[in-house]
């Protein structure tokens, strides 16, 4: 659970992503202005912000200015802005993620875990194991039925955020967004050709996976296998 200060000056919205967000298991606090924002942030100490730009009384980028005075909290701006000039200025004025609306509740959540890791604000085991696949993130050392797997750099952060969602099906999006820090850009087929490399070093493919499930249109998921698990 993290502790969220959603700043949203649109009710349904709002309404909305608070209760969406709560479902999730998040503690939520929600205020519709930059000012209230300010001193929420002062007094509450949030584990992140969830930024709007479009403020009734200071624009988000100003507020964002006042909340890096003040706090080192991390902050996820959200918004329908989506110029690419825009996002740049922002991430340079100290936001840590960028989310383009619409975007859903189980997407956030996402990316709060992706700053809160950055920042190093969360625990988190030092060894994931599902099945015969054991990650050892303190040495990055990943092992398939006992034997050292050899990964790129980019190929073990992949399977890390994988592995971090066990059974949850993972965007494309969101792969680029956590591996690749590209929040708004970037291809598709860079996440094809790592997830194929990644594949072939776990021992499986595409079309016979064993630990990387494909979900058609939507992303992919990790999930535990044994040695008899391929079909």
């Amino acid at each position: 659970m993290s502790q969220i200060l959603l700043v949203e000056d649109d009710f349904a919205i709002r309404t909305a992503l608070v209760r969406a967000l709560r479902e999730l298991g998040h503690a939520v606090t929600a205020v519709d202005t930059g000012i209230a924002a300010l001193s929420a942030t002062v007094e509450q100490r949030p584990e992140v912000v969830l930024l709007d730009l479009g403020l009734p009384d200071v624009d988000g980028a100003d507020v964002l200015s006042m909340l890096r005075a003040v706090s080192d909290v991390p902050v996820i701006i959200a918004t329908a802005r989506d110029d690419e000039n825009e996002i740049v200025r922002l991430l340079d004025l100290g936001a840590d993620d960028y989310v383009i609306k619409p975007f859903t509740a189980s997407q956030i959540t996402a990316r709060v875990r992706a700053v809160l890791r950055r920042s190093g604000k969360t625990e988190e085991d030092s060894v994931l194991q599902l099945g015969d696949l054991v990650i050892d993130t303190l040495s990055h050392e990943v092992s398939v039925d006992g034997k050292v797997v050899d990964l790129a750099r980019k190929e073990y952060d992949l399977l890390l955020v994988l592995a971090r969602r066990p059974g949850e099906v993972v965007t494309k999006r969101e792969l680029l967004s956590e591996v690749w820090q590209l929040a708004w850009g970037g291809s598709d087929r860079t996440v094809d050709v790592h997830l194929s490399w990644l594949r072939r070093k776990l021992g499986e493919t595409a079309a016979q996976p064993r630990f990387i499930h494909s979900v058609r249109g939507v992303g992919v998921r990790l999930v535990a296998a044994g040695p008899d698990s391929s079909p």
